[in-house]
């Protein structure tokens, strides 16, 4: 099994970004639990109080909010706990995936002194902290399906009509220009979808406004220019190398290791419909999610069959004057529902799979692989089927920062190491490109003069700001 030969990151440094995140960011995350079931629980309280129900109702009723109400107390105390550093729990066995995996680590966690919520890494207390959160729910009646994040997705999802109904425009007026999209326009145009899958929820999609054959000539004739304009912002920048990657293809499946629900997966999804409807490379684009709650914000296949559910629902999102702009999205949904039934975008488990995804198929159990708190340095060991899997893929996208920080191990390499040593043993493994926004401390592949730049002038910000990105690839074998 591969290790790194540098530390992984704690919160045991006062200045690094996983300091914040256990003093603050993850309290105030549970704090929103708690808040969310409280509301839920006021709901249920009034509904049995105003409705009149059936005595059988009344009591699973009333048994539902004394089950809310423990989880209420138990995420208090883990809030609690958290902040005075105390030792890790065991997670209870809830029958779902993964469970002897954490406590295993747990104990040799505590061999090494360090399963506490401040000596822990990083990385592994808070993949533990959402399967820990998950048990408090799987282990109830009445509360097994439910995502403590669900309204907070779609809050944000709803936010975003804006950006979502002109890109939707934007591709309705790329249809009229399909037969003329050679492999140099095709280029340009893959540039700029990568960009906006890049910076996913910073919605800055200005450059997807317009995208006419006169758009694009315009693009192929300031490239250069509006490159490097952005070029400042995106420190490792592997673009051509992925083309030149893509553009050997033809008709083959590809995958999305997916990040965020709402917005992101929007874009993702976006991106996946300009490579099977106007290129020759992509037939087919398998999605793969998380089984369970996760990171706040992961799509799970819940949110997958919700997110093709919202769009087709002309009610989700505000009204839009520009009827138009929701004839467009219509239309897009429409396909990519098509999509969906006829296999060109497939999630890696079957559709209907519920939160925890217990059942005895092959494609659930791997896939639970991507909510354990290993690196993906050692899949081929850990996940087999997941890794063969993977390696019969055109090209695999990992989005977003916790793949990154998983695909590098979340450990302190010097900056400049290159992205394939920090990938270990996964690197060659298929064709991997990586879409990253800086939101942790670890960076690679990234010139050290230019590190020492930013260290210099902005701290350790820029690691974790969200104002740079990678573009990282590497080929397979």
């Amino acid at each position: 099994m591969f290790v790194a030969p540098y530390p992984p990151y704690d919160p045991s440094d006062k200045d690094g970004f996983s300091w914040e995140t256990v003093v603050h960011r993850w309290p105030k995350i549970l704090t929103g639990v708690v808040d969310q079931l409280s509301q839920e629980n006021h709901k249920l309280f009034l509904r049995n109080r105003d409705t009149n129900p059936s005595k059988e109702e009344s009591d699973l009723i009333h048994t539902k909010i004394e089950e809310g109400q423990k989880i209420i107390e138990t995420v208090s105390r883990l809030k609690y706990e958290m902040g005075r550093n105390y030792e890790l729990w065991l997670i209870p066995d809830d029958g779902e995936y993964e469970v002897s995996t954490f406590n295993k680590e747990l104990k040799a966690l505590k061999e090494a002194s360090k399963n506490t919520w401040m000596t822990a890494p990083w990385l592994f207390a808070e993949c533990y902290l959402y399967r820990l959160l998950r048990a408090q729910f799987s282990l109830t009646q009445h509360w097994k399906n439910y995502d403590p994040f669900r309204t907070q997705k779609l809050d944000t999802f709803r936010k975003s009509s804006v950006s979502i109904r002109k890109l939707a425009t934007t591709m309705y007026e790329l249809e009229e220009e399909k037969d003329k999209l050679d492999e140099a326009r095709l280029a340009v145009l893959w540039k700029e979808m990568l960009t906006m899958a890049l910076w996913g929820n910073a919605t800055d999609l200005s450059l997807l406004t317009h995208l006419t054959i006169s758009d694009i000539e315009n693009l192929q004739a300031v490239g250069k220019d509006a490159q490097a304009s952005r070029s400042k912002f995106i420190l490792r920048d592997d673009q051509d190398l992925a083309w030149n990657r893509l553009k050997q293809l033809k008709g083959a499946r590809i995958d999305f290791i997916l990040d965020n629900a709402g917005f992101e997966v929007f874009t993702d999804l976006l991106f996946a419909d300009f490579l099977v409807t106007y290129t020759p490379f992509v037939s087919k684009v398998v999605f793969h999610g998380k089984l369970i709650p996760w990171f706040v914000s992961d799509v799970t296949p819940p949110d997958w069959r919700e997110t093709f559910e919202v769009l087709l629902d002309s009610g989700f999102f505000p009204n839009d004057s520009n009827t138009e702009n929701v004839d467009h999205l219509l239309y897009m949904a429409k396909r990519w529902k098509g999509y969906v039934t006829d296999g060109t975008f497939q999630l890696s488990v079957p559709v209907d799979t519920p939160l925890g995804g217990l059942g005895d198929s092959e494609l659930v159990k791997t896939s639970s692989f991507w909510t354990t708190p290993f690196p993906y340095w050692n899949m081929k060991v850990i996940a087999p089927t997941l890794w063969n899997h993977l390696a019969e893929s055109g090209l695999v996208i990992f989005k977003g920062d916790l793949n990154y920080r998983k695909l590098t191990g979340d450990v302190d390499w010097p900056h400049d190491t290159p992205f394939e040593v920090a990938l270990g043993p996964l690197a060659g493994s298929f064709p991997l490109l990586s879409l990253r926004t800086n939101k942790a401390d670890v960076v690679v592949g990234v010139e050290k003069d230019v590190a020492d730049r930013l260290t210099e002038t902005e701290g350790r910000k820029w690691r974790t700001d969200g104002r740079y990105a990678l573009i990282s690839f590497v080929d397979g074998v």
